[in-house]
């Protein structure tokens, strides 16, 4: 029986294989062989700065439109909403005793009904601005980046700003996308199978090496399937061998920025799935620091674990996110104390994206990480600068929550964040009874103190 092959068919088969020859020649050209030798050609950088001119007249046209059909243009509030001034409870009670009494206040030492008129105000403006629960948002964008789900303003305004948003549209799910998907999968399976391998050799220098090599190379192949552009401020201050690196948290990519530029010993908890198989592969070449499930809760086989590793000078720095979730691009919450008790030095890292290519911020409680994936694949771009702070050591005489404060003060002061006492666990559980007891404290100490000072008057 004779096989009969249509020209037509022929001519097909040629094309996907000319396109397939191109697609990965250009792969390895342009993306995984940059990634091995740690260079780049400058394309992301061009692409950003063009489209940063893209999104400023798409911008003008949009507000020009709306002002045309008189279509009133949301603004997002980029500080809060009520103005407070920095004063102390036992002031700001004064001032309305005050305001609403003839009476000496030396001699007002006990309860009077106006002050209920404090906690009721406090209540107000924390239900009016509340300033915990809006950094587990996504903030909002002043101009468009045409991504519909960047800006409120987006609406039919012209054939030519639906039309640039339609192409920009294809560009993004149809090219941009799948190579990032590609990337993605490559980078990953190249990581899954290169440290497996190293993992069989023997312990030594030369396993460290690879170790490091293979690490670096595909954590760039990952930095480069989300088209990130990163920016690295004061390399002299990276993290060394045996330190603490901390961070501030907004995305589960974070992790991969910081790979990019130098390898870590990562800490974390065992998964399943394509996630065990990545945890089980990675520990073979590089020493990180896995706990099964029943370990995580056990804070001194944490601490012990981890003081271990620091003590050997010959192993790789400790990542670790102390805020323990992740919080939107505006903000630091509190950092927990566990990971300043542990000792040694610590190297603060301060991230912070450009949200105007791209939201990187991950709300866990309304995607799940696939999606998130998605999202970020199908955005313009990611683009972040990464500050590497002076190294910094515990005081004489300051604990672990002081220490903790401190470096988390320097990060937001680094990154212009803002920075909060909150914890992050507040994204999924209500106030701690702690908080609202340590405001009775204040105020029951406020009326004790002014008693006493009475009587020794």
């Amino acid at each position: 029986m004779e096989f009969f092959f249509n020209p037509f068919d022929n001519l097909l088969c040629i094309l996907l294989g000319i396109s397939f020859t191109v697609w990965v020649t250009l792969l390895l050209v342009f993306i995984i062989v940059p990634a091995i030798l740690g260079v780049s050609f400058g394309i992301r950088r061009l692409y950003m700065k063009t489209l940063l001119k893209i999104f400023e007249w798409a911008t003008l046209r949009l507000e020009r439109g709306a002002k045309e059909k008189n279509h009133p243009l949301y603004k997002p509030y980029s500080n809060a909403l009520i103005a407070k001034e920095p004063t102390s409870l036992e002031e700001e009670i004064k001032e309305i005793r005050r305001s609403g009494s003839n009476k000496d206040l030396d001699s007002a030492t006990e309860f009077e009904m106006s002050d209920i008129f404090y906690f009721a105000r406090r209540g107000v403006e924390s239900i009016m601005d509340d300033e915990v629960t809006k950094r587990f948002s996504a903030e909002e964008l002043e101009s468009w980046n045409l991504l519909t789900r960047s800006n409120y303003n987006f609406h039919y305004i012209s054939l030519r700003l639906t039309v640039l948003w339609g192409l920009g549209l294809l560009i993004r799910y149809g090219l941009l996308l799948p190579l990032r998907v590609t990337l993605a999968f490559t980078g990953v399976g190249l990581l899954v199978f290169l440290t497996s391998l190293i993992g069989l050799l023997p312990n030594g220098r030369m396993k460290n090496l690879l170790s490091e090599k293979v690490h670096l190379m595909c954590y760039r192949i990952c930095v480069r399937a989300l088209t990130a552009i990163i920016t690295y401020h004061d390399s002299e201050n990276k993290p060394k061998n045996g330190g603490i690196c901390v961070a501030n948290h907004t995305s589960p990519i974070d992790v991969i920025i910081l790979a990019s530029d130098g390898c870590y010993a990562m800490v974390g908890q065992i998964h399943g799935g394509l996630m065990g198989v990545i945890q089980r592969s990675m520990v073979k070449a590089c020493p990180h620091i896995w706990f099964e499930r029943s370990e995580v809760k056990d804070r001194h086989l944490v601490a012990k674990r981890l003081s271990d590793h620091v003590e050997d000078k010959t192993k790789l720095p400790i990542l670790i996110f102390p805020e323990g979730t992740c919080i939107n691009n505006t903000s630091v919450m509190m950092f927990k104390k566990g990971s300043f008790e542990i000792g040694g030095t610590v190297y603060p890292v301060a991230i912070k994206y450009d949200p105007r290519f791209g939201d990187a911020f991950w709300n866990s409680s309304k995607f799940g990480m696939v999606n998130y994936l998605l999202r970020m694949m199908s955005s313009w771009a990611i683009v972040c600068s990464v500050w590497y702070l002076p190294p910094m050591s515990r005081e004489e005489g300051e604990d672990a929550v002081q220490f903790a404060n401190r470096v988390k003060a320097a990060i937001a002061r680094q990154g212009g964040l803002v920075d909060l006492l909150w914890d992050g666990g507040l994204k999924r559980d209500k106030v701690k009874d702690t908080f609202k007891e340590e405001q009775q404290k204040l105020y029951s100490k406020m009326l004790v103190g002014t008693q006493e000072n009475r009587s020794r008057s």
